[in-house]
């Protein structure tokens, strides 16, 4: 089955504590909402504590066309798609030569040609390399990219495949949208940057590895009809004005319970044999929605918290951040992991992974 070698990531240049977006979100909201006061709490109970931009907070203080932010997550994401790439390829002493397949993730912002081939102007990667973008998955889209390389690299199971993910939140922010749902993305979501490195069995990356790799051997794709309004962008003049309904800790308490236990009971795995939730984190309320759902105790969702007070919500990018986590710590050979991540649609992408 195919294992996940490596995950890096990119952190962005600019640090932003939560007291520092709380006073600029206070400064920009208070003319609209009588009760800022007690809107802006928003930041302190999310338990963020620091976030990561690509620009300053002054620059997010002037007015900026769609075009202007989309010409700056172009030149962003390939600056720092390049340095992770180079990162996790120098990691395991691997060439460009050496892998097959990049599956591109992002929703944050618009580039035709996509940008592992902006990329692939950077670095010397062979012009006959398998690209895969997807865009609009939003926060399930790391999942959902660990899952494709896994189908890749059953289908070819010498290959080497990179799942990039970038995401640079913060250069959709809507200075004029005066909405609490614009106040909400204000508190929560930021910019990061990660590539995981998924190899299948016959691979000679993986060849000498002794410690435990997650290795996956199961993914669900989940999509719940009739509702489009939960999540999302709505695409006007001035770029993407971000859609977020507050009934989506609701949604999980109800929905995913049932989603998961399906799936994993299918595959002969019940809810106390996972040892390693490998959740991406949307917010605390989303966490809280997690451990009511699967009667999972906080110590489950450590990981996932320590990930969203450091960096926030990096929409497709944390559930690596993650994961990363994970593999940082060590996990024993034979403990199960459950991959999870919500996104528009509503949908969810699910994984199970095996420490082997």
């Amino acid at each position: 089955m195919p294992k996940i070698l490596s995950v890096e990531t990119e952190v962005p240049p600019v640090k932003i504590t939560q007291n520092e977006a709380a006073e600029f979100a206070k400064q920009l909201f208070s003319s609209s909402f009588k009760d800022i006061g007690r809107l802006i709490n928003v930041f302190q109970n999310g338990e963020i504590e620091s976030r990561y931009f690509v620009k300053d907070l002054e620059w997010f203080s002037k007015e900026h066309t769609f075009q202007e932010k989309n010409d700056e997550f172009i030149h962003h994401a390939v600056e720092l798609g390049s340095k992770v790439v180079l990162k996790s390829l120098s990691r395991h002493r691997l060439s460009t030569g050496d892998i097959d397949a990049i599956i591109t993730i992002s929703t944050s912002g618009l580039s035709t040609p996509s940008l592992e081939a902006r990329i692939m102007n950077r670095l010397p990667f062979s012009p006959h390399i398998k690209r895969i973008p997807i865009w609009g998955l939003g926060c399930a889209g790391g999942a959902s990219g660990l899952s494709r390389a896994y189908e890749y690299c059953l289908a070819f199971p010498k290959a080497n495949v990179l799942v990039l993910s970038i995401e640079l939140c913060s250069l959709t922010f809507q200075h004029g949208d005066r909405s609490k749902s614009n106040l909400i993305g204000t508190s929560l979501f930021a910019d990061g940057v990660a590539c995981a490195l998924v190899c299948g069995d016959d691979s000679p990356a993986i060849e000498g590895v002794r410690h435990p790799l997650p290795t996956i051997f199961a993914t669900q794709s989940t999509l719940l009809q009739d509702s489009l309004d939960v999540m999302g962008w709505e695409v006007k003049e001035n770029g993407l004005y971000v859609v977020f309904s507050k009934d989506i800790p609701t949604l999980v308490k109800n929905w995913l319970r049932p989603n998961v236990e399906g799936f994993i009971e299918a595959n002969g795995v019940g809810l106390g044999d996972i040892k390693h939730f490998v959740a991406h984190p949307g917010g605390k309320k989303v966490i809280e929605a997690y451990m009511d759902a699967l009667g999972m105790d906080e110590r489950m969702t450590t990981e996932s918290m320590r990930v969203l007070k450091e960096y926030g919500n990096m929409s497709s990018v944390t559930i690596l951040y993650v994961l990363k986590e994970f593999m940082e710590k060590g996990c024993e050979r034979g403990d199960i992991g459950l991959g999870t991540a919500l996104g528009p649609g509503f949908s969810s992408e699910l994984l199970l992974m095996r420490w082997e």
